[in-house]
């Protein structure tokens, strides 16, 4: 057997079976370094790449001079959960992409310093969340429990109204906790930032499917003021190909719910929910979503996975750092 081989077996061995976070762990020392690299431009291009326009040049500053507490109240000015935004945002092609430094190809790594200075604030449990304002009359629902309605519920919490978020599944999180895998997303952080949401005065109500368990007449009879609803898009797209329908074959959304949410790869032992994995397996597409369904297949014991793409690897959508992790792990890439 080839050292390469052999080599190959070794990684496939480590990688099955192996659910823990994934990312190149940065120490304090490199992140300082880091934060120091910023210009600290007089009109921050980076900002206006961020879709909710934290302000990036300040809460990097703050870790350039050793002050991560300081840092991350900035962070939450604008974002309410940077624990998960710094592991599952694409700031390659948001923040990232237009800091001045990337003409260089040497853009300032914001997400990592975002995710560094979320996990000390976790770590040391100093949460530095905003104070509310003076409470408000009447109370406001929140439908769904994904990114969009846990991001509605902290804003409104922030002005002094009581909230109410309800869910139809048994657990808070939405895609963050049955789309996105354990490598990528640990479901301990996902909890410390729902948490402490619950701290600052988020009521919860889970098992309510809205439209059958309740309705949103039923709701306003409650005397609930408004409504948000943020349900998602659940509902896959098929291909409309010969085939599809065949035994052994998931969508994506199917998938990685029965894994990340229903603890299929810990069936029988502990799940009742059965997944089918083959020895060779193949996964159609180039988001991040079949990146996460790739790996995930191979962790459950595939000998050989395959993604096929209909453009090039670059025209994937998927994000850099994950792509890279994929081919790392043994995942063949398939495209035009």
């Amino acid at each position: 057997m080839s050292h390469e081989t052999r080599n190959d077996k070794m990684k496939s061995k480590y990688i099955k079976y192996n659910f823990s976070e994934k990312y190149h762990r940065e120490d304090h020392d490199s992140m300082i370094k880091e934060a120091k690299r910023c210009l600290q431009c007089s009109i921050p291009s980076c900002r206006k790449g961020c879709p909710v326009e934290v302000d990036i040049p300040k809460f990097i500053k703050y870790i350039a001079n050793n002050k991560p507490y300081e840092a991350i109240t900035i962070l939450k000015q604008k974002n309410n959960f940077p624990a998960v935004c710094g592991r599952v945002c694409c700031q390659e092609t948001q923040c990232e992409k237009f800091c001045i430094l990337s003409k260089r190809n040497q853009s300032i790594k914001i997400g990592n310093l975002e995710r560094y200075v979320a996990d000390i604030t976790l770590q040391t449990n100093n949460i530095r969340q905003h104070k509310r304002e003076p409470k408000q009359t009447g109370k406001i629902a929140v439908v769904g429990s994904g990114p969009s309605g846990l991001s509605c519920a902290t804003d409104i919490l922030k002005y002094g109204y009581d909230v109410v978020l309800y869910e139809s599944l048994h657990a808070l999180g939405g895609v963050l906790r049955y789309g996105v895998p354990e490598f990528r997303l640990p479901k301990k952080i996902l909890d410390v930032e729902i948490n402490n949401l619950k701290r600052y005065g988020l009521k919860t109500i889970l098992n309510t499917l809205i439209g059958r368990t309740k309705t949103i007449k039923d709701l306003f009879d409650e005397n609930y003021k408004a409504i948000f609803i943020g349900i998602g898009a659940g509902l896959p797209i098929l291909l409309g190909i010969e085939g599809e329908n065949l035994k052994h074959i998931y969508c994506a959304n199917e998938f990685l719910v029965r894994i990340n949410l229903m603890n299929a790869n810990k069936f029988p032992k502990i799940s009742d929910t059965p997944v089918y994995i083959g020895k060779d397996v193949v996964v159609i597409g180039g988001g991040n979503t079949a990146i996460d369904s790739a790996r995930t297949a191979l962790r459950l014991g595939a000998d050989n996975v395959k993604l096929i793409y209909r453009r090039t690897e670059h025209d994937m959508p998927s994000r850099k750092q994950e792509k890279e992790y994929a081919k790392e792990e043994g995942i063949e890439f398939i495209t035009s």
